[in-house]
């Protein structure tokens, strides 16, 4: 599940100071956000939307630190309250902070601890999770970020259990966010929770966009390193290992290559990378096996075989659990996604006809949050055939049907 009931019961069972209010969400603004992150909490707790049947939130948005402050595209904003207006929210809201390298605020910091310490629910869009982290509010916590940052998030905040793997992580008292649209599905889960399944579906509609958006971040993440892996040692046995993912080859051999014991190597590549090595690969090879169902038409054996694998039962269980689909169903898709024009034109593309899928196995899994970094148990998968709208149910949540989605998604619940 997206919001994990047992996560924290210490957290959840923490009530609201006196003065503080659980209507009232306070937006913290920083001098050089993004517009866009910076205007999705706005959108969402800021407009009274009760005539489509979305109760109402009392915002309050916060200016960080002296402005004004200046954001995308050289744009100025007056924020209406200061930090003292934290002190009657029941959420806070940090949705972006301006560079992942510098330290905010620290009356900003303080605001959020103390706001925490009584009872608010604090969250953290995209690089907000920096500043949570840097408040000391994510110790010991899982958390996500957008994927490009969660490496450098890991890195300097060790005691945060990060997960780039998730749009959105939901720990009780603190939530956190991948990346840009992420915030929105946080933010609709946040109205879900306070309010139900009618009332957030009545704000997706409004916003056009999916009540429950499916999948994780896996399918956005990329071959690229992170940034500061660039100077480390370790850094030579990545780009290897990237080159090589053709090969069967295990840890143990990436160890090797970097002179460590295999203990030494995942604490150094965890560091790093914010991800177990064993994890790292096979997300790696994983995306591999994407690049060539989607680019080429080699058969998935000879798909597993160019990707390292073991065996082609190797790939399907590792695809279908980060990706919530079989490799045959997400080429299938892939290719009746794109145009038509495109299809027919391509000489060496496949026939413009529809591929067989794989009828073997579940569907697409939920999305889970996690009490730490490490994956979990799974939750029971349902066919795919599910999300597909049945004419005989009422169908209040959907704002569109007709246009399957993408396999390769796990679906929030």
């Amino acid at each position: 599940m997206s919001h994990d009931s047992t996560a924290a019961p210490e957290a959840a069972a923490r009530k609201l100071s006196g003065r503080r209010r659980k209507e009232i969400v306070a937006v913290l603004l920083f001098s050089g956000g993004p517009i866009f992150e910076s205007s999705i909490p706005l959108s969402v707790f800021g407009i009274d939307r009760q005539d489509a049947g979305v109760p109402r939130y009392r915002l309050l948005v916060s200016a960080g630190e002296e402005g004004p402050l200046r954001t995308t595209g050289g744009l100025e904003l007056t924020a209406p309250h200061g930090l003292e207006a934290i002190s009657r929210a029941g959420t806070v809201v940090v949705p972006a902070w301006r560079s992942i390298t510098s330290p905010p605020p620290e009356d900003a910091l303080d605001a959020l601890r103390r706001a925490h310490e009584e009872g608010a629910r604090i969250v953290g869009l995209c690089t907000g999770a920096f500043v949570l982290a840097a408040a000391g509010l994510l110790d010991g916590r899982p958390a996500t970020t957008h994927w490009m940052y969660a490496p450098t998030l890991a890195k300097r905040y060790p005691s945060v259990h990060v997960d780039p793997r998730e749009l959105f992580v939901d720990d009780g008292d603190v939530l956190t966010s991948a990346g840009t649209a992420a915030g929105i599905d946080l933010c609709l889960h946040i109205v879900r929770s306070d309010h139900g399944n009618e009332a957030a579906g009545a704000l997706a509609r409004r916003l056009v966009v999916p009540p429950r958006r499916s999948g994780g971040q896996e399918r956005y993440l990329d071959r690229s390193l992170p940034e500061e892996i660039g100077a480390d040692p370790l850094a030579e046995v990545v780009a290897w290992a990237l080159e090589h993912l053709h090969e069967q080859f295990d840890v143990e051999t990436l160890a090797a290559r970097a002179y460590m014991s295999r203990r030494t190597f995942d604490r150094r590549f965890r560091s790093l990378t914010g991800s177990a090595p064993l994890q790292w690969l096979i997300t790696q090879r994983v995306l591999q096996a994407q690049r060539l169902l989607e680019t080429s038409d080699y058969s998935v054996d000879e798909v597993a075989g160019r990707c390292g694998f073991r065996s082609p039962v190797a790939l399907r269980g590792h695809f279908r659990r980060q990706l919530g689909s079989s490799p045959a169903a997400y080429r299938a898709a892939y290719r009746a996604r794109r145009p038509q024009a495109e299809r027919t034109s391509d000489p060496d593309g496949p026939p413009p006809t529809a591929v067989h899928q794989e009828s073997a196995g579940p569907g697409p899994v939920p999305m889970q949050t996690r009490r730490t970094a490490a994956a979990g148990t799974l939750g029971p998968a349902t066919s795919s055939a599910s999300l597909r709208p049945d004419p005989g149910k009422d169908r209040p949540e959907l704002y569109a049907a007709g246009r399957p989605s993408l396999p390769g998604q796990r679906s929030a619940p």
